[in-house]
């Protein structure tokens, strides 16, 4: 069994987790007063040294064209912001609009928009970063902030924790623009269509959705008019749900996190395929035609045999998390395809594969990176792409997902008072040996702390499903009388 790989010299957070900075709308620490600092530091922060290497990447910002004839016009930013669709979205994107506007930079406004819109949409607008404005698969009254650089990679940890040492030793606080050098916000009304053409593009053209009934679950998020529109112009009969949001309704009982909500309507509707995002669309999870539900391991086993025949998956790897399925690497490795696994979180995937040069990597949760086509996690393309392995193999969802076998894999998460570390917790440390001694199957083990939430996750893998849910429930009431709430 293996114990979570960690992240070497990872920069001490205090607001950012693994996925921006998020917490309950109008609660410490998302308010608006964050919120206004969090846009000064990211408006700050372009100005700073740390924001310009290219760490080994090749992303290096090209200079500008003032900067290359010798001109002394100052650069102005441009910070490009979209949200998904909870109430507080309003609340936060005015505050941060603010701050940046306070340290001299624009700010162009996309309204609702997918997370992976803003990633294609802040490079392709040229923006210096991009922000999005999502608690992601969280209830309504949660809400985040993360944030893009230039080219549509997520902030490198380093530069997130240089925004966080700018708002806690108010470097944010001086050096204010005055007059005509404060920055300007416009509003991009035709932002949704450009993302539309952007993913109908990566969709084979050769290949077309006619034919087909497909159920989508947009979670009332950010992509309820993006996935039904793109799907239907290809070319499918198109049966919505999720698209009515109100505010408070974002993944409620339905979504990426509830995707029997998305079978149920499949089953009774008679539909071919149906596919079930998140809030902000950079996770996809498929129903295949006899109601079977699909998560993002056996996506990834399908798409790397396609594009390892074809000879398009780069360096015979696949990246994935700790947490993906053991049937996943086995399932590869009789495919002659290696897996590399990261700590998890879709940015930790993307960093290993743009210093692998690999070009196909996700979670289990759902979030799939085809670099290929953005530079992260994107539900829609997600879904394109698996769609456009069905047309071209002429075969069902149910035939596909054969290519790997999920042994049998229990999570339990425990709802924690603090994070205290496992190590510091004798009942805990024991029982994980008991297991580890026990334990003789193969299998994994993997106890963790959530990044964005006080909740501590053990998952366990094996080949008895019965002594797999023993262990970890065994553990998890270990936590549970250690930290337990």
């Amino acid at each position: 069994m293996s114990q979570p790989e960690q992240k070497k010299n990872k920069p001490e957070r205090r607001l950012f987790g693994t996925d921006g900075v998020r917490g309950v709308a109008n609660q410490e620490p998302m308010t608006s007063e964050m919120a206004l600092k969090l846009g000064r530091a990211i408006a700050r922060v372009l100005q700073d040294p740390i924001a310009q290497p290219d760490n080994g990447s090749g992303r290096r910002r090209p200079p500008s064209l003032t900067k290359i004839l010798g001109g002394d016009t100052e650069h102005r930013y441009k910070i490009l912001i979209g949200k998904d669709t909870r109430l507080s979205g309003y609340m936060l994107e005015t505050a941060l609009a603010s701050g940046i506007c306070s340290m001299g930079a624009d700010v162009q406004l996309v309204g609702p928009m997918p997370t992976p819109g803003v990633a294609f949409l802040t490079r392709s607008m040229r923006a210096d970063a991009g922000v999005v404005i999502s608690a992601s698969h969280n209830p309504y009254q949660d809400n985040g902030i993360k944030f893009f650089s230039w080219d549509g990679f997520k902030l490198p940890d380093e530069v997130e924790a240089r925004m966080e040492q700018m708002i806690f030793n108010g470097e944010t606080e001086q050096n204010r623009p005055t007059a005509s050098k404060i920055g300007k916000a416009f509003r991009i009304s035709d932002a949704v269509g450009r993302y539309i053409v952007f993913l109908k593009n990566c969709f084979p053209r050769h290949l077309t959705l006619e034919g087909l009934r497909i159920v989508t679950d947009c979670g009332h998020g950010a992509a309820y008019r993006v996935v039904p529109e793109v799907l239907s112009e290809l070319g499918a009969e198109v049966i919505p749900l999720g698209v009515q949001p109100d505010g408070e309704n974002i993944n409620r009982r339905c979504g990426a996190l509830y995707p029997e909500t998305a079978r149920e309507v499949l089953l009774h509707e008679h539909a071919d395929f149906a596919v079930s995002l998140d809030g902000d669309a950079d996770r996809a999870m498929f129903i295949d035609e006899t109601g079977d539900i699909l998560d993002g391991d056996q996506v990834l086993a399908m798409c790397a045999k396609d594009m390892h025949e074809k000879g398009t998956l780069k360096r015979a790897t696949v990246v994935a998390t700790v947490m993906s399925n053991l049937g996943l690497e086995l399932a590869l490795r009789d495919l002659g395809v290696k897996l590399l696994r990261t700590e998890v979180g879709d940015r930790y995937v993307v960093e290993q594969m743009l210093a692998g040069g690999h070009n196909l990597g996700g979670e289990q949760s759902g979030h799939i990176v085809f670099l290929d086509h953005n530079t992260t996690g994107d539900g829609a393309i997600t879904c394109l792409q698996v769609l456009a392995l069905l047309m071209e193999k002429g075969k069902r969802l149910s035939e596909l997902k054969n290519v790997m076998t999920r042994l049998p894999q229990v999570l339990i998460n425990v709802r924690v008072k603090e994070k205290k570390s496992f190590s510091g917790m004798p009942r805990v440390q024991q029982t994980m040996a008991k297991v580890q001694k026990d334990h003789r199957e193969r299998g994994r083990m993997l106890v963790r702390y959530s990044g964005t939430e006080l909740l501590a996750r053990v998952m366990l893998e094996g080949e008895n499903e019965d002594k797999v849910k023993q262990m970890a429930g065994e553990i998890a009431e270990a936590i549970r009388a250690e930290v337990g709430v």
